[in-house]
């Protein structure tokens, strides 16, 4: 399933995804309308998303521009390069959120390297709560009436979020940054793949993508540049763990010279202060990832060793809303003059 088309008012949105449709089905203002895929076109939304009751009556149809044609806004979340053309096709004032990474970066050679084929250029990236100008601006500015959006990598977001204070502040410094990160299976999707096998998973953790080549590092790069970071180098390592969803990412960073705990957590209560949706924890408290299921929330906790001279930053989201389908729901809503945080929750599933 590819995409779906709502009703706002008199305008329609499309959008992929059995969690963006999860939790539009509750979003006050949209009505989903129509559905799409590819090659499950044709089947009741209810045989693929069987989760999805108060929508599983409605028939997946074609994903073709001619499907999509009419509506107001479109979501989508195809793999790599496949949005690129078919947004091509759509006209201009058509609001369009791509939740793939055909529009995040503004490098072709860092496009080339780390996915290849055609570059169809950079769009407005969907990381509301993003620090920009050298930490002295927020990405959400230039969010409110853009029809051209980009959604953000789910490890980007939990990177970008832990570092960017430090550096935008100038309390850590840029170069030899480490990320190391727990990721539940779904970031993986669906397909049917022996790696993520209950029977390999289950009390198992295995790092993939090491040594550089993870296709979020070059987003990371760049978001952290905005922030106001000097040619950032960064080692990245994701491990994929025995949980579904959820992402605890633990990055660190040299300190500047002469910098206090207590600046650094300045830092970090200045650039969140006010944010509905990434809140810094009490001194000595660190996040859990369960906390965040099922949420549009980031939780961030830091400390200082002192030992290494280092800081550590934790950030704990849920992949499949703050990293995926939240993010695009919360740039959405500022790209129609909603409230920001309309049909996003704040709270998370506990067991």
């Amino acid at each position: 399933m590819n995409h779906a088309p709502l009703r706002r008012r008199r305008r329609r949105e499309r959008i992929r995804g059995g969690e963006l449709l999860r939790l539009l089905a509750a979003h006050p203002d949209l009505e989903v309308t129509t559905v799409t895929a590819h090659s499950n076109a044709g089947q009741p939304l209810g045989d693929v998303q069987p989760h999805l009751r108060s929508l599983a009556g409605m028939t997946l149809q074609e994903t073709t521009p001619e499907v999509l044609a009419g509506a107001d806004v479109v979501f989508l979340a195809l793999p790599h390069g496949q949005s690129g053309a078919l947004t091509a096709r759509l006209p201009d004032d058509v609001v369009v959120i791509d939740c793939g990474a055909d529009h995040r970066l503004t490098d072709p050679a860092a496009w080339d390297r780390f996915y290849g084929g055609e570059f169809f250029g950079a769009w407005d990236y969907g990381l509301p709560e993003l620090l920009i100008d050298g930490g002295t601006g927020r990405q959400r500015d230039t969010l409110a009436g853009s029809t051209r959006i980009a959604a953000p990598g789910c490890n980007a977001s939990a990177v970008t979020l832990a570092l960017a204070p430090a550096l935008a502040a100038g309390v850590a410094r840029a170069q030899d940054l480490v990320a190391v990160l727990a990721v539940g299976t779904s970031g993986a999707g669906k397909s049917a793949k022996t790696s993520l096998l209950a029977s390999e998973i289950a009390g198992s953790a295995s790092a993939y993508q090491v040594g550089g080549v993870h296709r979020h590092i070059p987003e990371i790069q760049q978001n952290l540049v905005a922030a106001g970071a000097t040619d950032p180098t960064l080692s990245f390592t994701p491990v994929l763990v025995p949980m579904s969803r959820g992402i605890l990412a633990t990055a660190t960073a040299a300190l500047a010279p002469g910098v206090s705990a207590a600046e650094v957590r300045e830092a970090y209560a200045s650039a969140y202060a006010g944010e509905p949706f990434v809140q810094l924890l009490p001194e000595g408290v660190f996040p859990r990832s369960g906390d965040t299921t099922g949420a549009n929330t980031a939780l961030i906790g830091i400390a200082v060793d002192e030992a290494a001279n280092r800081l550590v930053a934790l950030c704990a989201i849920d992949n499949l809303v703050k990293g995926t389908a939240g993010a695009a729901i919360q740039s959405a809503n500022l790209a129609l003059g909603f409230e920001e945080t309309t049909a996003l929750p704040l709270n998370g599933v506990a067991p």
